[in-house]
C-alpha cells in the first residue's frame, strides 16, 4: 500500500508550501527523493512517478512552488506574492530538501528536477544535503538557443508577453494564454530578465552568489530530441555550470532505444516505467 500525506512546509520567509509525501508500508529503503517541478507545473503531474518510487521503497516528496497550485495560487494571493525565481531555489526547493533530511536523517537524498527545477538548484543553500541529482530537460532559457518558429516565440515571450501582460493583471496570466499555471510577478520578471541575457542566470549571478560550482555530487543530465522547451544546446549550457560535479550527460534518442517520443514532459509519464524510470532507478542505486 502506498501512503500519501499532504504536508504544509513552513519556509524561512514565513510562508507555507504545499508538499506531498509518498511512502510504502511494505518496503523501506534508506533513501529519499525530492522532485522539483518545472515552471508552472503542478506537483500532481509527478504523482505517478512518486508512487512508482514509493512502491520500490523510497520516501518521495513533491511540492508546489510559491504561487503555484496549493501554495497560494488563488488570484488574491498571487497578486500579493513577492517571491522571485531565485527564491524558488533558495527558499522553496531548499525547504523541502531540508524537510526530507529532517524527517529521515539517515536517508540519502536524490533530487530530481524538471526544467526550471534544475536551474534553481544553483541557489539551494542546502545543496550539501543532496547525495545525487537528476536534471530532466533543465536548461538555459536564453532565446537564441531556440530554433525555427520557437526562436521568435521565445523572443516574444521574454520581450513582449511578460512585460506587457504582467503589470495589467498583477501576475503573469499564463492560464489565459493556454500555457501553464499563472506565475507571480517578481518571479516572472526575473525569469524574463534571464531569458534575454546570453549567460542567462550567470549574467546576473556568479560563483560567489550561486552554489553551482560547490556541487561535487553525481548529476545525471538528461535531454531529448524534439523538446521545444529545452533544445540540446540549452541543456548543455546548464550542465556546464556544474563545473565540479560528476556530470553524466545523456541525450536520449527514442528511435535508438525503441521508445516513443519523449519531448519536454514525457519522462514523467508512466508508460516509461519499464524503460526510462528503470534506467533512473539503476543510476540512483549506483550513485
Amino acid at each position: 500500500m502506498i501512503f500519501e500525506e499532504e504536508i504544509p512546509v513552513k519556509t524561512s520567509k514565513g510562508y507555507f508550501l504545499s508538499a506531498t509525501k509518498f511512502n510504502s508500508s511494505q518496503k523501506a529503503l534508506n533513501h529519499s527523493i525530492v522532485i522539483s517541478s518545472a515552471t508552472g507545473v503542478l506537483q500532481k503531474y509527478y504523482k505517478k512517478m512518486a508512487r512508482h518510487f514509493a512502491a520500490a521503497g523510497y520516501t518521495v516528496y513533491t511540492f508546489d512552488y510559491s504561487g503555484i497550485g496549493k501554495s497560494g495560487s488563488d488570484i488574491k494571493s498571487l497578486k500579493k506574492n513577492t517571491n522571485t525565481l531565485h527564491e524558488w531555489g533558495s527558499i522553496d526547493q531548499a525547504s523541502v530538501v531540508y524537510l526530507a533530511k529532517e524527517e529521515n536523517p539517515v536517508n540519502k537524498i536524490t533530487l530530481i528536477t524538471h526544467s526550471v527545477g534544475g536551474q534553481v538548484l544553483g541557489f539551494n543553500p542546502h545543496y550539501h544535503l543532496i547525495d545525487n541529482a537528476v536534471t530532466v530537460a533543465s536548461q538555459s532559457g536564453y532565446w537564441k538557443y531556440f530554433t525555427g518558429i520557437h526562436l521568435p516565440k521565445m523572443w516574444l515571450f521574454w520581450h513582449g508577453l511578460i512585460p506587457l501582460l504582467t503589470p495589467v493583471y498583477g501576475y503573469f496570466p499564463a492560464k489565459r494564454l493556454g500555457l501553464f499555471e499563472n506565475l507571480p510577478k517578481k518571479m516572472v520578471y526575473e525569469w524574463a530578465k534571464w531569458g534575454k541575457h546570453t549567460d542567462y542566470i550567470m549574467g546576473f549571478y556568479n560563483e560567489d552568489t550561486t552554489y553551482f560550482h560547490k556541487l561535487t555530487i553525481p548529476i545525471m543530465v538528461l535531454s531529448f530530441p524534439k523538446d521545444t522547451y529545452a533544445p540540446k544546446k540549452s541543456v548543455d549550457w546548464l550542465a556546464d555550470q556544474f563545473k565540479n560535479a560528476k556530470v553524466d550527460r545523456k541525450h536520449i534518442i527514442p528511435a535508438e532505444s525503441g521508445l516513443d517520443e519523449i519531448g519536454h514532459f514525457g519522462f514523467f509519464r508512466d508508460k516509461f516505467a519499464g524503460s526510462l524510470w528503470k534506467m533512473l532507478q539503476e543510476w540512483i542505486t549506483k550513485n
